[in-house]
This record gives structure tokens, C-alpha cells and sequence, in this order.
């Protein structure tokens, strides 16, 4: 405890911990994204029907969400070193059992562990949040913002490139050990924070339905990201298949260095950060809004299989990484400028509204590229940046003074 409030009476957070703090949540949330490009290959080795591959996915959902609701709110009431290692350990366990599992339930037992145990990074942010001065949060989160959705951009092309290699159970080795590590390297490093707050846990949980119903800023940023969560997960659920197609020929490699190319997006999440931090979040939402919907409407107006087309996929999805990027860190901004002893639990929500966005994201892609093809499905993105703008029209004054 002395040792967090060593740190909240420093100007700015050490750089050593951003940095730690950054790696750690990216190594954390790639957990929740390796299987993706991997799910024909693991069903196969598993025994697991075409039909039911979907599982593989949608069960690490599933358990992230579960943890978001259940686990991170827990972040107000008990230690959060504590809290973090124990997920962690956990999370480093059932990929242990992925990496050795050769039939279908434990290994979807353990997708489940997996995504429920990965919320350790959404204890982390708002962990950074404490850490940092008011004057500088937006910046600190920012930053540790970039290194969790590094996690997520480069999983993908990482487990491809990984399997290819080693094969797919490397993949999940490999990220055990570097997840168990990690709980080790934060056990030490972190400071201790243990809330003021002695409410029960029952009665904390009780308490998230009355701050979704009374907390305007939490509805408004959750609505805006779950809608470019949405876009984001369409194009990534969608692009690869695109890619792989008749139109472009790529190979998975092909198609991972197109997901690389993609990470250049990231460096949105900083400058969001700051740009908050001098009290422009309003209008940075409005052009990360914009920056998501002309992503998709890129494609639509120049449309070939040639060179100049696939410079266009490269700009699209860069745009979209940057617009998803500097909302993300502009809502968890104006959330955190809140009220100390409810940030885990408004980031629980808030996370679990906007990951249930990139579900249904990911659940049309795959139906409407299915069965209209892909500019339906670029259609269909930009429905949905469109309805966050017309939204965010609504946007009040004084709400953006807030965030």
C-alpha cells in the first residue's frame, strides 16, 4: 500500500512499469485470439466436426465475458496484485492442458479457463489508472493500452506463423510458459493495492446493474466501442477469407503479414491518450468514429485483385485498427476519470457490452460473406460506425467535458 502511494504522489508513472504493464496486458489478451486462424487444424486434431469448430472460439468468449462480469469487479474489493496472479496461474494451467490436449472436451474445458483467466488484463488497466496523476492517465493508459492491443493484432499472424513451424500445440506451450513467467515477473514487481472498500461480493455484483442504470458516460462509450468492435471483428473474421480466395490467392503466411502490416494502427492508442488528457476527447471520438467507417467504404469504391487492391485492404485496415484503437482508450479514459472505487467494475461492463458487440461482429461476417458476398459484408460494417455517429450527434456538451 505504501508502495502505490509512492506512486500516485510521482507526476508520472516509472516508464519500466508502463512498459511492464503494456507487455504484460499483450501477452495476456493474445491468449484470447491465437486459436482463431488455427480452428480447421485444432478441430481436425481433436476430433471436433466442422459443424461444432466454432466452439473453439466461441467457448474462450464465452469464459472472457464470464470473467469480465465476475472476476474483474473484484478489483474494487480484494488486492489486485493478488487477484492477477491467481488469474494468471490459473490461465497459464489450461493452456498447459490445450498444448497436450488430443480430444474435444478437455480442451474446450480449458478454452473456457483460458478466456476467464485472461481478464487479468482488464485488472491491469484499470491498475495503471490508480498508478497515474490525474494530468497524466489518459497518457499511462494510452500507453498500456497500446501494448493489449498489440496483443490482439499480432496473435493472429503470430499462431499462424508459430503452427506452421512448430505445429499448433507449440502455440499454446509456448504461451504457457510465457504466461506463468509473467506471473512471476508481476508478483514481484508490482506495488500492492488493496481498495478501501469493504463491500461484499454479493453485494457488488447487486451494485453493477444500478451503476449500468445510473452512469450516462458508461452506456454512451460502451455503445460506441461495441459498435467499431463490431466493424473490427467483421473485417478480421471476413478479410482472411477474402484474402485466401479466388480474388488474391494468399497463402496463410500471405495473410499473416497482411494481419502484421495492420499493427502500424496501433499507434493510435497513444495519441488518444494524450489528446484526453488535454480535454479533446469529443472531437478524437468523432474521428475515430469517421476513421472506422471510411475503413470499410475504402474497399467498396476501389475494388480489384491487382496490387493497387491489396494497398487498399493494407490502408483499410490500418485506418480501422487506428479508429478502434483511439476509441478504446478514449472511452477507458473518460471511465477512469471517475470515481476510484467502482473502476474495476465500469471497466468489467464496459468491456463485456463492447466484447459482446465483436460476438455479433463475428457472427454476421462469417453468415453474410457466406451468403452475400463481400461487399454486403463491407455494407453491413459501415452500418455499424454509422449508428455510433448518429449516436454520438446526441452527444451533449457537458457530456463531453466528461469524456
Amino acid at each position: 500500500m505504501n508502495a502505490l502511494k509512492t506512486q500516485t504522489s510521482e507526476k508520472n508513472v516509472p516508464a519500466w512499469l508502463t512498459l511492464l504493464l503494456a507487455a504484460a496486458c499483450g501477452i495476456i489478451v493474445a491468449n484470447l485470439y491465437y486459436a482463431q486462424p488455427l480452428v480447421g487444424e485444432i478441430s481436425a486434431s481433436i476430433g471436433l466436426s466442422a459443424n461444432s469448430s466454432g466452439f473453439i472460439v466461441t467457448l474462450t468468449q464465452i469464459g472472457y465475458v464470464a470473467g469480465l462480469l465476475f472476476v474483474v469487479p473484484l478489483g474494487d474489493i480484494i488486492e489486485n496484485r493478488k487477484l492477477v496472479v491467481v488469474s494468471l496461474l490459473l490461465t497459464g494451467a489450461a493452456l498447459a492442458v490445450t498444448a497436450v490436449s488430443k480430444q474435444a472436451v478437455p480442451f474446450l474445458a480449458a478454452s473456457f479457463v483460458i478466456g476467464l483467466g485472461s481478464v487479468a488484463a482488464q485488472v491491469l488497466v484499470p491498475f495503471a489508472s490508480y498508478l497515474a496523476s490525474e494530468t497524466s492517465r489518459g497518457r499511462v493508459v494510452g500507453n498500456v493500452m497500446s501494448g493489449l492491443l498489440l496483443g490482439i493484432m499480432l496473435s493472429r499472424p503470430l499462431s499462424s506463423l508459430a503452427a506452421d513451424f512448430f505445429g499448433w500445440h507449440a502455440v499454446f506451450a509456448l504461451s504457457a510458459l510465457a504466461v506463468l513467467i509473467l506471473a512471476v515477473v508481476l508478483s514481484k514487481a508490482l506495488p500492492a493495492r488493496k481498495p478501501s472498500t469493504d463491500t461484499s461480493y454479493t453485494a457488488l455484483l447487486g451494485s453493477m446493474w444500478h451503476l449500468l442504470r445510473t452512469t450516462p458516460i458508461l452506456r454512451r462509450r460502451a455503445a460506441y466501442h461495441a459498435c467499431v468492435f463490431a466493424t473490427f471483428s467483421l473485417f478480421w473474421t471476413t478479410a482472411p477469407l477474402l484474402l485466401s480466395g479466388p480474388l488474391f490467392h494468399f497463402s496463410q503466411k500471405a495473410i499473416a503479414l497482411f494481419a502484421l502490416a495492420a499493427v502500424a494502427g496501433a499507434i493510435a492508442a497513444p495519441i488518444a491518450g494524450r489528446l484526453a488528457d488535454r480535454g479533446w476527447t469529443k472531437p478524437a471520438t468523432g474521428i475515430a468514429l469517421a476513421a472506422v467507417a471510411i475503413s470499410m467504404l475504402l474497399p467498396l469504391i476501389i475494388r480489384t485483385g491487382s496490387s493497387v487492391g491489396v494497398a487498399v485492404l493494407v490502408v483499410s485496415a490500418v485506418l480501422l485498427d487506428a479508429g478502434v484503437s483511439a476509441n478504446l482508450v478514449l472511452g477507458q479514459r473518460a471511465l477512469f476519470s471517475l470515481s476510484p472505487e467502482i473502476r474495476s467494475r465500469l471497466n468489467g461492463l464496459f468491456m463485456a457490452i463492447f466484447f459482446f458487440g465483436g460476438a455479433v461482429g463475428s457472427a454476421i461476417g462469417g453468415w453474410i460473406y457466406a451468403t452475400g458476398g463481400w461487399s454486403t459484408a463491407l455494407w453491413i460494417g459501415i452500418a455499424f460506425p454509422i449508428a455510433a455517429l448518429l449516436y454520438f450527434a446526441t452527444e451533449r456538451r457537458s457530456n463531453a467535458q466528461r469524456g
